[in-house]
């Protein structure tokens, strides 16, 4: 080049992925379509999403030496290739002295030219980074052989690195090492870089956005250099549901924001930044602190011919806002649609799934999940289009399908009544069904209760009663239901989605084998307050720019009933168990604050002084009696998606004993104090 990049407006780019663990020839052609996007834009900077070679959630996968070895060969020999005239900056495993480490490679015009590894790994809440990797020490560099398929290595620079890229300076911040106080940035900025990407896995929670744009904002602020975001994008492992959002600022601005929650596999959202600009900012900060000695970790390489943009393509964008502003206040129930909608799209593509069961019951956790499964059709239709969303799940539908033909081929409903079944519930089913244009059935099976219940009698000798034998009385009739609902699913090669919600898993209010039948519970990470108010949402709201969903009225009007004593008992599921809003309180305070049995009381009464002193002490002692005994339940549990950062999900976020003493000891010396 005859000019220093610095002379020159810099194109930077983040490409957001949806990547599979383990699918190495997927995930690298989208690594490729990301580097011709950048190109196509004029961005000769790149940065991809952390560990994307491989996907992020591999698990002990990563413990598997063919897994790292799979990763460098496609680095070396399909990656590399692919960014001639480019610079990109993408994520792998990588095996050095005996170690593992979380890599980002920087691949300059064609060759690898170095690995910068992470310094500070995730390992809280779902994160387990430290059971996989190690963290790399900060001022560190080493040099690693990348060894291809064809046995040649290649010798790189690897550790705490700063690329000097045509005179213009490049270091890295991966994921959790911007969320700790003693960032990484701080020391890049003492070394004069201009420019820092940061690679990330970072799932989705509520309100989590806003938390990222704000580090990536103060970042480019407090480090005087421009700072580039990339983040994975949707269902990628089963689990975690992942935003995309990618992110591009300077010190004074966000100058470009990908969208969100997306249903495309790739986006690449670029920026143009002055160089010079970014110079001058740090130099009249007196707070700037420059290392003047310097240091030997500097990797040198440079761009013979960085691309311009394709003819047509539109001027990089700006900061795209989001389909909800802030002060908005419905953003919760907007993302919480979102989210789980792309995670139900991208569960059943990846799972080779043609669509999805659900018993439909007429109450709220089913009727939930069915407009969930509704809104992912119109969402991903929306955005990619009818055609493209029945090929991703395998519907043999004509090209001009509509939107009720796609919902009816994939979500196939089911209302299986006993005689404890009332019409009420049978109408709401059947409105809402109709009302989405879902695949609807009637079953009677309380011949099978019938059958199954005097079987029982006859191995007992006595007949069952409901004074007697009520627990037993209505479990069985969920356990049949389930049969049925599977049958529909292996027939017609779809997935059986459970029902069952964060409050009930909380107290272990359901039946195993029966309404927690299931291979993916979709809102077994929500409480049930919020899950009845987002059901109201969604009737008289709806979406931003979309439509309502006034089918939900018959089932909004009901009390939440399992339905499973006989009608003049009056069940309820409050009356069961508690209120709802009560039950929430005492997880959040017990099991998400870890606060004491007593503190947790504290809690109730705070919030709720209606209720009586008595009332209030057996709802307290109730749960935590029924937590402690029916982790057993949760273990069972079908895989749910994380949205918030309060879960019980036992893989990834909740552990806790099958057998305990359970909380006996504590309920004791509260109940030993008589009073408040």
């Amino acid at each position: 080049m005859t000019l220093d990049a610095a002379d020159r407006p810099l194109r930077l780019a983040a490409g957001v992925l949806n990547q599979t663990p383990l699918d190495f020839e997927g995930n690298a052609a989208r690594v490729r379509r990301a580097i011709d996007d950048a190109r196509r834009l004029g961005a000769a900077w790149l940065c991809l999403p952390e560990l994307c070679l491989t996907g992020y959630g591999c698990e002990d996968a990563f413990h598997a030496p063919w897994v790292w070895e799979e990763a460098t060969r496609v680095l070396l020999e399909e990656v590399a290739p692919a960014s001639a005239g480019v610079l990109v900056a993408v994520g792998l495993p990588v095996f050095h002295h005996g170690a593992l480490y979380n890599a980002a490679a920087v691949c300059c015009d064609g060759e690898v030219v170095g690995l910068v590894a992470k310094q500070n790994l995730a390992g809280d809440g779902l994160h387990y980074e430290p059971r996989w990797f190690k963290a790399w020490p900060g001022g560190r560099a080493a040099e690693h052989g990348l060894r291809g398929g064809d046995g040649a290595t290649v010798r790189v620079p690897m550790g705490d690195l700063v690329f000097v890229v045509d005179g213009v300076r490049l270091g890295f911040e991966i994921c959790e090492d911007a969320w700790v106080a003693d960032r990484p940035g701080g020391r890049l900025a003492g070394r004069g870089v201009d420019v820092i990407f940061n690679p990330s896995a970072s799932h989705f929670a509520f309100g989590k956005a806003d938390v990222r744009e704000g580090f990536v904002r103060n970042g480019a602020r407090a480090f005087g250099a421009a700072y580039v975001y990339a983040n994975l994008l949707g269902n990628e492992a089963g689990r975690a549901i992942y935003d995309g959002h990618a992110h591009i600022a300077t010190p004074g601005a966000l100058v470009a924001r990908g969208p969100r929650l997306i249903f495309s596999d790739v986006h690449v959202t670029g920026a143009e930044v002055d160089v010079q600009t970014l110079r001058a900012h740090r130099a009249r900060r007196v707070g700037h602190r420059p290392d003047v000695e310097g240091g030997p970790n500097e990797v040198a390489c440079s761009i013979a011919d960085p691309p311009e943009p394709a003819a047509g393509v539109p001027p990089l964008a700006t900061a795209q806002a989001p389909w909800v502003k802030k002060g908005d206040t419905h953003v919760k129930e907007d993302d919480f649609c979102r989210a789980v909608a792309l995670g139900l799209f991208d569960y059943a593509r990846k799972s080779h799934s043609r669509g999805f069961v659900v018993s439909l019951s007429g109450g709220a956790d089913s009727a939930a999940v069915v407009a969930l499964v509704a809104k992912a059709v119109e969402l991903a239709g929306n955005e990619l289009g009818l055609p493209a969303v029945a090929s991703a799940w395998g519907l043999d539908l004509p090209e001009n399908a509509t939107r009720e033909e796609v919902v009816a081929a994939s979500l196939t409903t089911i209302y299986q009544a006993t005689r404890n079944s009332g019409n009420a519930t049978k109408h709401a089913a059947e409105s809402l069904a109709a009302g989405i244009g879902a695949t609807h059935h009637h079953a009677d099976v309380e011949p099978l209760v019938a059958g199954y219940t005097e079987r029982a009698e006859a191995c007992f000798g006595r007949k069952l009663a409901w004074e007697t034998d009520d627990v037993a009385l209505q479990n069985i009739q969920a356990r049949v239901r389930s049969p049925l609902a599977w049958m529909l699913a292996n027939v017609e090669g779809k997935l059986l989605l459970s029902t069952s919600n964060r409050s009930e898993a909380a107290v272990g209010y359901a039946t195993m084998d029966g309404d927690t039948s299931g291979g993916l519970c979709p809102v077994a990470g929500i409480d049930k307050a919020f899950l009845r108010h987002w059901l109201g949402w969604l009737e008289t709201h709806g979406l931003h720019g979309g439509s309502p969903l006034p089918e939900l009225a018959a089932v909004n009007a009901l009390q939440p009933t399992a339905e499973l004593r006989p009608a003049e008992q009056a069940q309820t599921d409050e009356g069961d168990l508690m209120p709802y809003p009560l039950l929430d309180v005492f997880e959040e305070a017990a099991i998400g604050r870890k606060l004491s049995p007593a503190r947790t009381l504290a809690e109730g009464v705070k919030r709720f002084p209606q209720i009586p002193d008595d009332r209030l002490r057996v709802y307290h002692a109730r749960f935590f009696r029924l937590f402690a005994r029916n982790q057993w339940k949760r273990e069972r549990y079908a895989p749910a998606f994380h949205v918030d950062d309060r879960n019980l999900d036992p893989k990834t976020w909740c552990r806790w004993p099958i057998l305990s003493g359970g909380f006996e000891r504590q309920l004791a010396r509260i109940a030993e104090n008589g009073s408040r």
